[in-house]
């Protein structure tokens, strides 16, 4: 990439409420894959529970969890939304 290496972590809804954070630098010097990076949040932030249910975007792209972060995107992590 650019020699970035970090990502720019974005917190919606619940997430950010849990987490206390809406929005923040992770550090990322080598790709990793989305799976693998929600594991390290839930180490991060033990209060979100289960990370499986959690959703992703990537540089505003929903994504499947195991789609790789590169340093330098931009990552949103949210609940899944549901209607009624």
């Amino acid at each position: 990439m650019n020699g970035a290496t970090t990502i720019k972590v974005r917190y919606f809804a619940q997430v950010a409420e849990l987490t206390q954070v809406r929005e923040e630098d992770w550090p990322l010097p080598q790709a990793i894959s989305g799976t693998q990076w929600l594991a390290a949040l839930a180490q991060r932030y033990p209060q979100l529970g289960s990370v499986s249910r959690l959703k992703l975007a990537i540089n505003q792209f929903h994504v499947a969890q195991d789609t790789v972060i590169q340093p330098g995107d931009e990552v949103a992590v949210f609940e899944p939304v549901t209607g009624g």
